[in-house]
């Protein structure tokens, strides 16, 4: 029997729900979720597989305007998911105000099979529904439109299917036993990395990275060591908090995940470090993991 395999990108811009989207085609939480815009700073692949089929998905940061080095690595690996792609998932806010300029200019003109989907429809009208179906149809001409809900789990089941019409007859590029291509330190980062997101607010989030130092399997518990990066004094003072006591509760909250993730008791250490401007500067970039 034939076997397909292929990369789809999942395309938007911030906050449209393509991290929901691809958790939710994955049935794994590969990729972290908050109410904020641009909290999805990598490309991070999750992989279905069955007997017949190898699926890629791409989860990709929201496509903006870059303002600095961090957000040009950003939209360079927005760039390198539409490059090597089989299909394109477009997810569009239904509540969005037609403003997808920024993400129009770098797919109007692409020759990859793309499929809209038209996102958090919970609260729309059937009236609103179509009026967005009609007017991307127009815009986009796309294989297919498909109005959802990524959060409620809403109308996805058609979506896989159609996926797979589009793939190629192709051997599996993944073990079949993989289910991403980003390593357990990467994800315990990002656990961190969502619980400061959903704890602290304005800058600060932004103005964040987290590296983990070091990471010890022991037969019982996996220790773990982390380092909160800020570009300011100023912001570190905000993240540790009177007394210790924030930090001490995004470590709480971000060792109970980081326990569910591994399947194992975890002890959590995190300090935090000031490095000024880095989102700016080329060498923490690329040490951070960011390739522009």
């Amino acid at each position: 029997m034939s076997h397909k395999a292929g990369f789809v990108s999942i395309i938007g811009k911030p906050n449209a729900g393509k991290s929901t989207l691809m958790n939710a085609l994955v049935g794994e939480k590969l990729s972290i979720i908050t109410p904020k815009a641009q909290t999805t700073r990598h490309r991070i692949l999750g992989i279905v597989n069955e007997e017949n089929y190898q699926i890629v998905f791409s989860d990709t940061p929201g496509i903006i305007k870059p303002r600095y080095g961090l957000q040009d690595s950003m939209m360079s690996s927005v760039k390198g998911a539409l490059t090597d792609a089989d299909l394109i998932l477009f997810v569009t806010d239904i509540n969005e105000q037609y403003d997808e300029n920024d993400v129009l200019e770098k797919i109007i003109d692409t020759t990859i099979p793309m499929i809209v989907l038209i996102n958090k429809i919970d609260n729309a009208t059937q009236e609103e529904v179509e009026e967005k179906t009609a007017y991307w149809q127009e815009k986009l001409n796309p294989k297919h439109i498909y109005a959802i809900s990524a959060l409620h789990l809403y109308n996805l089941e058609g979506i896989m299917d159609m996926v797979l019409d589009h793939l190629p007859e192709h051997a599996p590029f993944y073990d079949k036993e993989d289910l991403t291509d980003r390593t357990q330190r990467f994800f315990v980062s990002e656990i961190i990395r969502e619980k400061i997101f959903n704890n602290y607010q304005k800058e600060i989030p932004y103005s964040t990275e987290v590296v983990i130092t070091s990471f010890k399997e022991e037969e019982k518990i996996t220790r773990i060591s982390a380092e909160i990066i800020v570009e300011r004094d100023s912001q570190k003072n905000i993240l540790i908090g009177k007394g210790g006591a924030m930090l001490k509760k995004v470590g709480t909250e971000a060792r109970k995940d980081i326990e569910k993730f591994l399947d194992q008791k975890v002890f959590l250490e995190t300090f935090v470090k000031v490095v000024p401007d880095w989102r700016s500067k080329k060498n923490y970039l690329k040490s951070f993991g960011y390739e522009n």
